[in-house]
């Protein structure tokens, strides 16, 4: 039975890896109608998507020590903190807003403790109403699977990913490029931010997933879809990504959150129906 209103189940996963001592991934999970975020679950949790909507985030930090760490925790707290203060306007505008403002207090503290090239990657998806609204900064990735289709919501802010639009690479190519690590912009490492945002209407049963690079560095796409395809728990999914993704080497933090939408305030999804994504600010590569 379809529940009444607009729901979302989730579950989401940190973790260290099998080579570094420690962790600068996180994730947030935000009922925006209340002040508590979520940082970590034993299980998964369901929420009802209110007036305000529901966050989700992943964030890679960069910096070398602990900067890493401060940077992805506080750009999670920001975006959070700074969502209702976008009350009253378009949700692309509060969205954009409030990972503008994420940028610059990493680029304040990183200046104010001296701990140049501190910085993070963001990927953020705010369920509201019957859309999903994606958030990106970096190259920490989302995707949806809709029955049989999988489709990448981010598209990589990297050096790689530029020269495989450019077509001076294949997308096999850059797999082994000595450039894949290096990417054309981070929350904090500069003033300001271009915030990639697009959107699309979401369907009953619709799964979203939000990863940092621990994941798809070890991962191919067809694979992520194969494995979401045939679990139906929301945690084995996220431990057996993890576990899949140590088991080639564990080099990298691995960050997953997996989401399901359902309710009656959703359509259903006709067969293959396709995935139409509206770009509203695409990234100048």
């Amino acid at each position: 039975m379809t529940r009444q209103g607009a729901w979302l189940s989730v579950f989401g996963r940190s973790d260290v890896g099998l080579v570094r001592t420690n962790n600068e991934d996180a994730f947030v999970v935000a009922d925006l109608m209340v002040s508590d975020p979520i940082h970590a679950m034993p299980q998964p949790i369901t929420l009802q998507i209110g007036i305000r909507g529901v966050l989700l985030a992943v964030s890679d930090g960069m910096g070398g020590a602990q900067a890493g760490e401060v940077a992805s925790a506080l750009t999670l707290h920001s975006v959070r903190v700074e969502m209702p203060a976008g009350e009253g306007g378009s949700v692309e505008a509060a969205l954009t807003a409030s990972v503008q403002k994420a940028n610059e207090r990493v680029w304040k503290t990183a200046a104010d403790t001296g701990q140049h090239g501190m910085g993070a990657t963001l990927t953020a998806v705010l369920i509201h109403g019957a859309r999903a609204y994606v958030a990106e900064v970096g190259d920490s990735r989302a995707y949806v699977l809709r029955g049989n289709r999988f489709y990448q919501l981010t598209r990589d802010q990297s050096y790689v990913q530029s020269l495989v639009d450019a077509g001076a690479i294949t997308d096999e190519e850059s797999e082994f490029s000595q450039f894949k690590n290096i990417i054309m912009q981070a929350i904090g490492t500069e003033p300001s931010v271009v915030v990639a945002l697009n959107r699309f209407s979401l369907r009953r049963g619709d799964r979203i997933l939000l990863c940092s690079d621990g994941l798809t560095g070890k991962l191919k796409d067809d694979e992520i879809r194969n494995l979401l395809s045939g679990v139906t728990s929301l945690s084995a999914a996220c431990t057996q990504l993890i576990d899949l993704a140590n088991a080639r080497g564990g080099e990298d933090n691995v960050t997953v959150v997996l989401a399901v939408v359902d309710g009656d305030d959703l359509p259903a999804h006709s067969g293959d129906e396709r995935i139409s994504l509206e770009t509203i600010q695409a990234f100048p590569a």
